[in-house]
């Protein structure tokens, strides 16, 4: 993306979304962007998918439902019942249909920035750590320990992340959507097998 094209996307973005949200996203693209530059990812897929990561955030409920159904995305009872869920499967479609993005790993970046997903990509697990933890963040269980992870190893911050979020939801009471669980229970057994061959 260009300076052109980046300027066009950010004042649109700005005149679609709430402005404590707009504010949030140049956060995420900001945080996504400095992760890129520590881990050698691509910075401008970076700042791109933290730019669109809740670009339907700002959405009704039944009109995340119709994007995702004419795209054809399939849709769990989970994410049928939560616009907090299935924002990032609508905002992966506006990405593409609305902003001509093309690239799958930016996709995927804004479809699975909310639950993560096993075997993330590095611009995946970019975007996931850089929405929970960006600066204007301040209600997450450990977000300074959770900020010095993110710079010094994705996969254990991503960890972190997933087991701070399950417990939070344990004492909420509230539903865990199954793909949360699965991803974590997926790095954690990765992060065993590490240790274990340590």
């Amino acid at each position: 993306m260009n300076k052109k094209e980046r300027i066009n996307l950010i004042r649109e973005l700005e005149s679609e979304l709430a402005y404590g949200r707009f504010i949030h996203t140049l956060d995420v693209a900001s945080t996504a962007a400095s992760l890129a530059m520590c881990y050698g990812a691509d910075i401008d897929k970076a700042e791109t998918a933290g730019l669109l990561h809740d670009c339907a955030k700002c959405m009704n409920l039944s009109k995340m439902i119709k994007i995702c159904d004419k795209a054809g995305l399939e849709i769990s009872d989970y994410e049928r019942n939560s616009g907090s869920l299935l924002h990032s499967k609508a905002g992966a479609v506006l990405a593409q249909t609305k902003y001509g993005v093309r690239d799958e790993d930016i996709l995927n970046a804004i479809r699975f920035h909310t639950t993560g997903r096993p075997g993330m990509s590095l611009l995946e697990k970019i975007v996931f750590v850089a929405d929970y933890m960006e600066p204007g963040r301040d209600s997450a269980p450990d977000l300074p320990q959770v900020r010095k992870l993110a710079f010094e190893s994705i996969d254990d911050c991503v960890l972190q992340i997933l087991k701070d979020t399950l417990k939070y939801l344990g004492t909420t009471g509230a539903d865990v959507d199954p793909m949360t669980q699965k991803t974590y229970d997926y790095y954690r057994r990765c992060d065993e097998e590490r240790k274990f061959y340590e």
